[in-house]
């Protein structure tokens, strides 16, 4: 990996645009030097099939940043389809298949939860909060000031920056810094980040670094990408791979995958058709796991706590395909329930804090116990902010944290012209990872039904970002390219403005630079029963020759079904939309 971050323009110079495919193309062939471990021959030879769809002509930059971002993904999406299409091959007998990535649907898969509908209303709509199951129940999302609490500060120190995250229960973070967890009387946008960035201005951000650890909170100092490199962690996880894979002591025999019809008569078939997956995630990373997996034809049943908080609308796009069910962890009839599930589960995603699930005996080794006798193995695959090795390893975090101490807040705020760390618009990192995640845990069932056993995933937020900014930025011509397509009030963001915001401003410019993106071509609607409403999400941007890739049903809030395998329904219309 390179040691710094490179300007380039993909061996293009002078008056020739910078080619996004041939970026792709580069990007792919970094990762498959950087997981060269991690996946095998048969997966290796339909990379090299894989070709690039686009409407445009190629030279399109979709957001206004400075990352490879959409490189970055369609080299992830290129190996995840290349992995499907060898279970494919175990599965249904080897053959050359076409493989196409869609340039336009992977920029859409790095914003989902931004594009999506519900009853027409996206995320930032006014009214959005009447058709939604209300699941923030610490009032961390409701309530601006709370929402404050997860933000980007500058310190005591000028030019120092710190990234508190009152995650979903705010109040730990807001009197961190000696603010009242609830403040009616401040409501106003501007005024509630000067009044919180006036109490963090108060310490230095090694100060903050020791009261969020005595706390155990999120919340990190924000570093550039020449500073994260040089730390302890940044050292361990450079010499990483983006996922890894490892084999749990286990003998089970090879566990062929099971013979299941196509959805419909006149539907193509699906490669993970039988398989089960239980999701122990919240939020965007981990659900993006389990949603990717469905999109392959996956059981997954989404388990969530009915006490602990979610963001509601994230379930819109994130809970696509899936069942979800509320099962307490903490309770014999919770348990009871899980292990019964559990039995016949191929695969547990875990997207909770770092020996969350081991506290509950529900890590892999204890899974692995549990489901000894049965003739089978599973595959367990973690995903967390910073990774499962290194100094850090076991902090808490989240998208806007890993963005910040890797450097690439730091790199969004210069190339806005600034002197000072802007988080990045859109949780891409969370997709980024969450691709990652589901590659893990697809190469997982390849190997566990070649070789039998159980198999082991980690992946994480940090690790994403590394492969990220080690593609290098893009060069200075395409950066001031970039600049003048986009809006100039998106320039005028700064360090203290939210995700919200940023999101929503670069959401405005993004549609009419490049309406390309929002054609309703890349995008499915279905009515949810769930939600009692129409609900819109972006298409899959992975076609593979004889195979369907989407989902079977259409989203659900969390806690809308029973917890079983059993007697799942296929929506028609989801299945031939």
């Amino acid at each position: 990996m390179e040691d710094s971050i490179k300007n380039t323009s993909a061996n293009h110079s002078g008056s020739t645009p910078y080619s996004v495919i041939i970026g792709s193309r580069e990007a792919t062939q970094t990762l498959q030097q950087l997981v060269s471990s991690e996946v095998s021959l048969e997966v290796l030879k339909h990379l090299e099939d894989v070709t690039y769809t686009t409407a445009t002509d190629g030279t399109q930059i979709y957001f206004p940043c400075p990352f490879k971002e959409t490189e970055a993904t369609v080299a992830l999406k290129s190996v995840e389809a290349s992995v499907v299409a060898a279970i494919a091959d175990l599965r249904y007998g080897e053959q050359k298949r076409k493989i196409e990535i869609n340039l336009e649907q992977t920029a859409t898969f790095l914003f989902s939860t931004y594009i999506a509908t519900i009853a027409g209303m996206n995320k930032q709509h006014p009214d959005v909060k009447s058709k939604l199951k209300d699941t923030d129940l610490l009032k961390a999302q409701a309530i601006l000031y709370r929402r404050l609490s997860a933000n980007l500060y500058e310190t005591k120190n000028p030019g120092e920056y710190f990234h508190i995250h009152g995650s979903l229960e705010a109040g730990k973070t807001l009197n961190m810094i000696g603010l009242e967890a609830y403040r009616p009387d401040l409501t106003e946008y501007r005024e509630c980040i000067n009044v919180i960035e006036k109490h963090v201005k108060q310490y230095t951000a090694a100060e903050l670094e020791v009261m969020n650890a005595k706390i155990n909170q999120a919340g990190v100092t924000a570093l550039k990408w020449e500073d994260f490199k040089k730390t302890s962690h940044g050292q361990t996880l450079l010499n990483l791979p983006p996922w890894q894979l490892d084999r749990l002591q286990d003998d089970s025999p090879p566990c062929p995958f099971p013979e299941v019809a196509p959805a419909t008569p006149n539907s193509k078939p699906q490669v993970l058709s039988g398989i089960r997956v239980l999701e122990l995630c919240r939020i965007i990373a981990g659900p993006a796991m389990g949603r990717t997996l469905a999109e392959y034809g996956a059981q997954v049943i989404k388990v969530t706590s009915p006490n602990l908080s979610d963001v509601p609308f994230f379930q819109v796009d994130g809970n696509t395909g899936k069942h979800t069910a509320d099962i307490d962890l903490k309770t014999p009839t919770g348990r009871a329930t899980f292990e019964e599930l559990l039995k016949s589960a191929d695969v547990i995603l875990d997207g909770y804090r770092p020996g969350a699930l081991e506290r509950l005996g529900y890590g892999p080794e204890n899974i692995v116990k549990l489901i000894s006798g049965r003739g089978k193995g599973i595959v367990y695959v973690s995903e967390d902010c910073f990774g499962y090795q290194g100094e850090w390893a076991g902090r808490p975090g989240w998208q806007q944290i890993a963005d910040c101490v890797t450097g690439v807040a730091w790199a969004q705020g210069e190339f806005m012209g600034l002197n000072e760390p802007v988080v990045p618009p859109f949780p891409m990192s969370d997709y980024g990872t969450g691709c990652m995640g589901a590659i893990a845990a697809l190469v997982g069932l390849f190997r566990r039904a070649k070789e039998g056993g159980s198999w082991r995933g980690t992946t994480s937020l940090c690790q994403y970002d590394v492969f990220l900014l080690g593609l290098g930025l893009y060069g200075d011509d395409v950066k001031e390219k970039v600049r003048k397509d986009h809006d100039d009030h998106f320039f005028d963001l700064r360090h203290a403005d939210s995700v919200d915001e940023v999101g929503g401003r670069a959401l405005k410019s993004m549609k009419r630079a490049h309406p390309e993106l929002f054609d309703e071509k890349n995008m499915q609607k279905i009515f949810s029963k769930g939600f009692g409403e129409e609900i819109k999400w972006c298409r899959s941007p992975v076609s593979i020759e004889g195979l369907r890739v989407g989902f079977e049903r259409a989203s659900r809030p969390n806690g809308y079904d029973k917890p079983t395998w059993e007697d799942w329904e296929i929506e028609r219309k989801v299945v031939e939309g």
